[in-house]
């Protein structure tokens, strides 16, 4: 599919793979990288299943575009904020494999997705946004509010606080954690148990459960095209 992201079909599942070589960094053109995988799972009416490397799922923005203009980082954020829209609308099952880190746009991603499934090791997860000087813009704090406990939302969204795997799980970033050798069945089991439900009905009830959310990120979108970041 591309040297960003691998695309693999087999047995009803999409198999998603991020792999800039470095952290896994969400530049435009990873972003397109991921639409284009998108497009073809919606293709082949897949499951799909979104994964890292090991040690890191994604470290969030690319820093040489958000810090290149405040135009470019409004931009890229717009094109993540459209991207997790997205996901929380695609019309068949998105399982979030977190193989390492998610910081930042990385942990959005899980938020943006139908399950997440983690790993147990030295990993952090969480939003670093307020530590490194920006203020969370509107589609975040929304992604983080409907996903996160009330109790972690301000931990997360205002004290930058990062969570190991398993308080992740607690706080609402991931479903369940498990040891790494266990990662890629796990994967797989809950690939093909979701791939069992009616598709018509998960895609109905999806959208039609999200109705008011997925308005309110449009809106929230909107909004931050006309804000900074700083």
């Amino acid at each position: 599919m591309s040297e960003l992201v691998s695309y693999r079909f087999a047995d009803g599942v999409a198999h998603l793979s991020l792999d800039n070589g470095k952290v896994n960094a969400l530049s435009p053109d990873m972003i397109a990288a991921i639409n284009a995988a998108l497009d073809q799972a919606e293709q082949d009416r897949a499951v799909v299943v979104l994964s890292g490397k090991p040690g890191i799922f994604s470290g969030g923005y690319d820093l040489k575009v958000m810090t290149s203009s405040p135009d470019a980082a409004k931009a890229l954020v717009a094109t993540g904020s459209t991207l997790s829209r997205r996901l929380l609308s695609h019309p068949f099952p998105v399982v979030a494999v977190c193989t390492g880190h998610a910081i930042a746009k990385g942990a959005f991603l899980l938020l943006s997705s139908d399950y997440r499934l983690g790993v147990a090791g030295p990993f952090k997860i969480g939003l670093n946004e307020t530590a490194i000087g920006m203020t969370m813009h509107h589609a975040g704090i929304e992604l983080a509010r409907a996903r996160l406990t009330p109790a972690a939302f301000g931990r997360a969204v205002i004290n930058a606080e990062m969570f190991s795997p398993e308080e992740a799980v607690q706080a609402g970033f991931l479903d369940k954690v498990v040891a790494a050798e266990e990662l890629e069945a796990a994967a797989m089991a809950k690939a093909k148990e979701l791939a069992a439900l009616n598709m018509t009905a998960f895609r109905q009830t999806k959208v039609k459960s999200r109705k008011a959310y997925l308005e309110l990120l449009d809106a929230c979108i909107e909004l931050d095209r006309q804000h900074d970041l700083s």
